[in-house]
């Protein structure tokens, strides 16, 4: 049989991979891992995992509420893209933790798979460079991988750039050090290139809080740096980056017609106020049980065409807000459920490396949920769970001594 580590590894860059080409491999690679990692352990040992019991329970409520949900075939949409919290947590809560060189191979592998996905979009832009920069003047964002989702692409970008940080200290071998710092530049330039908002927030979020962590730690006079460069380096992106321009313009803009009372609700983050508008009202009218979760975009429909009817259907969203979306679905305690499941892995930080970098891993997928109905789409529900369980198993796992011989970033 083969062994489990090295049947995991495969798994865990084929879910990689997948994310980035294929959604039927993203699938495959996600089950083979789960089913490798708990394939030896005997099932009373899975009653132990406190946060992979809270999943079940608000992912049972939205099963529940096919009971009470028109729309079937929408409630097992919503439904099947949970799957994963049913096993993946399992399975990480259950990996053997990856050797020095397993690590190592990893981080290489998933950085040169993002300067790929990256190049992929730069190549579409260069073939022509006006069309998208004015594209860029009505937010149409650069083709991405994966496809038609430049959003976890770039928080993907952002969150990957986080873990090669937190890595660092473990690469031994300088050849490996320079290709990962050489992808982990590109990739900041990939980022502002797209301009995409949430993965410049992730970006900037993570660079923050560790450049306020290197101030309180051994390398003050480096953090303090990396604090007063970054507006700078900011201004400086914007006026010579072109794509990133238009999109602050546009950004510029939207605020503009909100503040005078733009009517269409048509425009960028204006839509998202709309949204939660619309689900606190469907909350009000269903506190206990929701309208069940395949009929939240068809209550939600209902209610954009009776006060606003001027937006088109292609306009009308989701609740842009994972809490929100819960309570619409199922109900009040469904969302209690959830945020609970949310805050639990808090409870394992402690005052160590581990522990900063977990939190604001956690701390940029939350502002996500915020703004975002992240876990009803698959491409959403594998960047939150890959990233969050990726720093979890570190947070969890044994600290490990430092390589005298290899520079240590925070």
């Amino acid at each position: 049989m083969l062994d489990k580590s090295r049947v995991a590894m495969i798994c865990i860059l084929g879910m990689f991979a997948g994310f980035l080409v294929s959604r039927a491999a993203l699938s495959v690679s996600m089950f083979l891992f789960g089913v490798n990692a708990i394939r030896d352990v005997p099932p009373r040992l899975w009653l132990k995992q406190k946060w992979w019991l809270l999943g079940l329970s608000w992912v049972g409520m939205y099963a529940l509420s096919g009971l009470w949900s028109d729309d079937l075939h929408e409630w097992n949409d919503h439904v099947q893209v949970k799957l994963p919290f049913l096993l993946l947590p399992l399975a990480f809560a259950h990996q053997p933790r990856f050797s020095q060189r397993q690590m190592e191979v990893f981080t290489m592998s998933g950085a040169l798979m993002l300067i790929v996905a990256a190049c992929y979009s730069i190549s579409i832009f260069l073939s022509d460079p006006q069309h998208y920069i004015q594209e860029y003047k009505v937010s149409h964002m650069l083709p991405t991988l994966p496809k038609k989702d430049h959003i976890r692409s770039s928080i993907a970008s952002a969150l990957f750039i986080a873990w090669c940080i937190y890595v660092w200290p473990r690469l031994q071998r300088r050849n490996i050090r320079w290709v990962v710092g050489i992808c982990i530049s590109l990739l900041i330039v990939y980022l502002h290139v797209l301009a995409a908002k949430s993965g410049l927030v992730s970006f900037y979020l993570f660079v923050v809080a560790w450049a306020i962590y290197l101030c309180f730690g051994k390398k003050k006079l480096l953090g303090l740096a990396i604090l007063i460069a970054m507006p700078l380096a900011g201004m400086l992106a914007i006026r010579m980056i072109p794509t990133l321009k238009e999109r602050a313009n546009y950004i510029g803009f939207t605020i503009f017609m909100y503040k005078h009372g733009n009517e269409t609700h048509n425009l960028g983050d204006v839509g998202r106020l709309v949204s939660y508008q619309l689900a606190t009202d469907l909350i009000k009218a269903h506190p206990l049980t929701g309208v069940g979760a395949g009929d939240i975009k068809g209550e939600m429909d209902k209610l954009y065409m009776e006060r606003y009817p001027n937006i088109d259907e292609r306009s009308r969203l989701f609740p842009h807000n994972q809490f929100l979306t819960v309570a619409v679905g199922c109900g009040l305690f469904a969302m209690a459920l959830f945020a609970i499941w949310v805050l639990w892995p808090l409870t394992k930080l402690r005052r160590n490396r581990q522990s900063f970098f977990f939190f604001i891993v956690w701390l940029i997928l939350l502002v996500q949920l915020m703004i975002e109905p992240v876990l009803e789409v698959q491409f959403g529900v594998f960047v939150y769970v890959y990233f969050l369980l990726l720093f979890l198993q570190e947070l969890t796992s044994p600290d490990e001594a430092t390589p005298a011989a290899t520079p240590k970033l925070g």
